[in-house]
């Protein structure tokens, strides 16, 4: 074999890899030209309008809890211990959960993201704070959810329907505003101003067109 042969034999590897890498950024270009922009990804959810699904895991703070056999408000609240934002916005359900502790009628439930059970039971301790808490058993839950970024929070009607989806964070006065806005007596269908209450798939969370979670939803006892 020629000194000539050898050489153009041993760059087929490199050529090889660089007609590879081309390809992957290809793909690349392609993705993120077709993906949804942030703005929608982050106000749509497929699970607004419909029964939540299950809330499953060892408990790590405050009691069990069965998201299926609740009558009252529930949000659940996907964080954790390392997530910014999801420090942020602790202060604000604790409020939530705190003031509506005493009226009965909504809680708070959490579910661990990608977090160690010693960080959780720590973050709890030294902030307060003690509805329950599951651990993220593997992830399962948040992928039933379609959690795609914590943090990330759904408010759910005492029938079970989801009627709301927060990203990035939500506020006391955002969940108390969702629950006013169920909350409003239908009007009556003869009285001229039928669809101007909670029953107009009205969208107060800005996550797409939702349906009335009924009036026994809305009164939230």
């Amino acid at each position: 074999m020629t000194a000539v042969e050898s050489d153009h034999r041993g760059r087929h590897p490199a050529r090889t890899a660089a007609v590879v890498a081309g390809v992957v950024i290809a793909l690349l270009v392609i993705l993120l030209a077709t993906r949804q922009p942030a703005t929608e990804r982050k106000t749509t959810s497929a699970l607004v309008g419909q029964q939540a699904p299950g809330v499953e895991g060892k408990v790590l703070v405050g009691k069990p809890f069965d998201l299926g056999a609740t009558d009252r408000w529930v949000v659940v609240n996907f964080f954790a211990t390392w997530c910014a934002p999801c420090i942020a916005e602790h202060p604000e359900l604790k409020a939530f959960a705190a003031e509506h502790a005493e009226t009965g009628d909504a809680r708070v439930v959490s579910v661990v993201y990608s977090d160690k059970a010693a960080d959780v039971k720590k973050f709890f301790d030294e902030r307060g704070g003690n509805w329950t808490v599951f651990d993220s058993d593997q992830g399962r839950t948040a992928l039933d959810w379609g959690v795609a970024k914590i943090p990330e929070s759904y408010l759910v009607a005492p029938t079970g329907q989801v009627v709301a989806r927060f990203v990035s964070g939500v506020t006391k006065a955002e969940l108390d505003s969702v629950i006013a806005k169920y909350s409003e007596p239908v009007p009556d269908a003869g009285n001229g101003d039928a669809g101007t209450g909670s029953s107009g798939g009205s969208d107060p969370a800005g996550t797409g067109s939702v349906p009335d979670p009924t009036a026994s939803a809305g009164s939230g006892q």
